[in-house]
């Protein structure tokens, strides 16, 4: 219980925040770039998932904190903070001029709530390798697509991403050492 609710806090502000730092454009171009990054919004639910021992709370876990992101953004867009009134139109229009990220959230965030939990009970190397790939290959996937980027931002999360596969590999081979000295060796050779 007091994961969920901590799932929804960090979901809302961690949603409000993304949209509030797109916002900030007078800081520079790099606050819009920043803001448009797709990998943290999957990092996000797989942090969460690398709390649970079992799948099922991951996947619900997963869920929560990327609907309640989702929310914080919009309650973020919508809020006199961005000069906006909220109304059942905005809504809409909102819903209907994002309806892929929607249904992308709803998807993403379970599966990598459960890539989390996969993690964190067999360090699953799947697991690893998506969370650490997403950061790493979205600044080429921006630069292809030709979608407003910044090679500060882009360099930062590349960064982000090769420190998370260095604790990835690091951590699996520990763990894995670990389980054959409790079977008793790797076998025979």
């Amino acid at each position: 219980m007091v994961l969920s609710v901590l799932a929804l806090l960090v979901g809302l502000v961690f949603g409000a925040g993304d949209q509030y730092l797109g916002s900030l454009v007078t800081l520079g171009s790099w606050t819009a770039a920043a803001s448009l990054l797709s990998a943290p919004w999957l990092v996000l639910p797989f942090a969460f998932g690398c709390t649970q021992a079992r799948a099922p709370r991951a996947v619900v876990l997963g869920l929560l904190a990327t609907v309640s992101a989702l929310a914080g953004y919009f309650v973020m867009l919508s809020s006199p903070l961005e000069g906006a009134r909220f109304s059942l139109h905005e809504l809409g229009a909102w819903f209907d001029s994002s309806t892929w990220v929607v249904v992308g959230g709803l998807v993403t965030g379970p599966v990598f709530g459960f890539l989390g939990q996969r993690w964190r009970t067999q360090r699953a190397w799947l697991s690893a390798t998506l969370v650490a790939g997403a950061l790493c290959l979205e600044p080429l996937g921006e630069r292809i697509a030709d979608r407003t980027w910044s090679p500060t931002v882009s360099l930062l999360e590349v960064a982000a991403g090769v420190i998370f596969a260095a604790y990835f590999l690091v951590r699996g081979v520990t763990f894995r050492r670990r389980g054959q000295l409790r079977t008793g060796g790797a076998g025979a050779g």
